[in-house]
């Protein structure tokens, strides 16, 4: 007995001096002070909703780069997400998880697998689209949690939109210590990526290791990230689907969005800064609609000190493994034949008014030798210049720096909705079709008739997204081998029913012909 005691002494005094190991609780602390998430769910995956990552941006802060969050006292509850940033109800197809509008709207949400904070877990950090109008990180088809699943701390976040989150004006440039105005939403994205580095290392991620990734305006701002010298350092990895700033057209010159903003004030009544800060966040919003004020990401001199593509052009973005691609319908025929005939005259009729001289070389990089090639030749066409040419020039230009760089064509229909099994569907993948098949979520969308191919194509995809956010390379076991581009001939991976990687030379030569058609005067 004396020595089996003196053996359990001896072991209850070795785990005493062993060194405790961090754990990942529901109760975290983070900048700012604890935080109580909602427990690990079934799937071992735990949840933390609407964490402040800076100071909400009212009053004398609306139109301000954000500044850091102040910290709390006690135990805040991270248990619900944060209000939408100010937006209207703009697409039917976003399912908040979010309870109304609010300029306090600064706030960020972490799904985490890890069960020790020295796990050091790759991260993902997704941004959403919605045209930099609409949006927000509680959107169901957004949800972290599959992907968390297997192996990835999942992060999104709310960023300022529209005239709250780029609006530029000369009263705004004057007061700024970096002499800009507008990209208050980029730079929300900024002040997220360097909380997130800060902190995730408390839920067992890697700060080290943090993956960018988003979907239309979230892909435009993936290029942004990469391209600015605010942020370009946080990064390890990018995903951009559907989207970037580096299209024929250039962005914005702050001076051309500070003469809009003027307009804007004279035409609402508020001639200055301070009449317009006065403005209820209401009534801004509603005034914003009625006056059409334009907004959008400008060249400011701070966060892009000139234009992405020529950052882009001259190699000195984040250096880092890109994954990107488009969908196969991201537009609609009748954006290049209006509501007329289907017909190879109406066709050249359409190209050569819209591409005047240059209208022989489109119409030979997109062939159609009788009426019945006319509506996918028009929907290319219009898939092409509406998003994916953008997609493919960041790209071309990326991959010239030697990184891993993939490229996907997404071409799997939605199926049938459940309300209307019988009603025509569309002939390939429409713009942010991808989205639930990319983050593992088709069971959180309601709306859809999902079929086992559906679930394969979910399969592979997010099995594409996780191996590159793990290793920057997207290939796998059980997964069809997906080249990295290089050199001049190089494959694109078909992403369908069949997933199968092809040779991106003729997309390559569409994309081309297509950039010299544009870029004549």
């Amino acid at each position: 007995m004396k020595l089996a005691r003196r053996l359990a002494l001896c072991l209850a005094a070795a785990i005493l001096a062993t060194p405790a190991v961090a754990q990942v609780a529901d109760q975290v602390k983070v900048e700012g002070g604890a935080i109580d998430g909602m427990g690990r769910q079934a799937s071992g995956v735990r949840i933390f909703r609407g964490i402040p990552y800076a100071r909400p941006p009212v009053g004398a802060l609306r139109w301000t780069a954000p500044q850091p969050a102040q910290s709390w006292r006690g135990v805040r509850p991270a248990k619900t997400f944060a209000a939408q940033c100010m937006q209207q109800p703009l697409y039917t197809d976003m399912m908040f998880r979010s309870s109304g509008v609010s300029e306090d709207c600064l706030y960020l949400n972490v799904w985490t697998p890890a069960r020790a904070a020295t796990e050091k877990l790759p991260v993902l950090v997704y941004f959403y689209g919605g045209g930099f109008r609409a949006g927000d990180g509680s959107e169901l088809r957004y949800d972290g949690e599959a992907t968390a699943a297997k192996g990835v701390v999942v992060v999104t976040l709310n960023y300022r939109l529209g005239a709250f989150g780029f609006f530029a004006h000369p009263e705004l440039t004057a007061e700024s210590p970096n002499r800009a105005s507008g990209n208050y939403g980029l730079l929300d994205q900024a002040a997220a990526l360097r909380w997130v580095k800060a902190n995730i290392k408390a839920f067992g991620g890697d700060p080290n290791r943090i993956t960018i990734a988003g979907e239309s305006a979230g892909s435009f701002s993936v290029s942004a990230q990469m391209a600015s010298p605010l942020s370009k350092g946080l990064i390890a990895g990018a995903i951009g689907e559907s989207g970037s700033l580096v299209g024929l057209r250039p962005l914005t010159a702050r001076s051309e969005a500070e003469a809009e903003g003027v307009r804007f004030g004279q035409a609402v009544g508020a001639p200055n800064l301070a009449a317009l800060r006065a403005l209820p966040a209401e009534r801004l919003l509603t005034l914003a609609a009625e006056n059409n004020l334009r907004t959008g990401p400008n060249v400011d001199g701070w966060f892009f000190p000139r234009q992405p593509r020529e950052i882009y052009a001259a190699g000195e973005q984040a250096r880092v493994p890109l994954l990107a691609g488009a969908n196969s319908q991201e537009g609609g025929a009748e954006a290049i034949l209006g509501k007329g005939p289907v017909t190879v005259a109406a066709w050249r009729e359409a190209v050569g008014q819209r591409f005047g001289a240059s209208a022989p070389a489109i119409l030979a990089a997109y062939p159609t030798a009788s009426d019945a090639d006319v509506e996918a030749a028009a929907r290319t066409l219009a898939s092409d210049s509406f998003i994916s040419y953008s997609t493919w020039k960041w790209f071309d230009l990326h991959r010239a720096t030697g990184q891993p760089s993939y490229y996907y064509f997404y071409a799997r229909p939605r199926p049938a909705t459940k309300a209307e099994p019988d009603a025509p569907r569309p002939q390939g993948a429409v713009h942010s079709a991808e989205i639930e098949y990319a983050l593992g979520n088709l069971d959180l969308n309601p709306v859809y008739a999902w079929t086992s191919e559906d679930r394969e194509v979910s399969r592979v995809m997010n099995g594409y997204f996780v191996n590159f956010i793990k290793k920057g390379d997207p290939n796998g076991p059980g997964l069809p081998a997906w080249p990295a581009a290089g050199g001049t001939r190089y494959s694109q991976m078909v992403i369908d029913a069949s997933s199968r990687a092809e040779p991106a030379a003729a997309m390559d030569a569409r994309y081309r012909a297509l950039e010299a058609a544009l870029a004549q005067p």
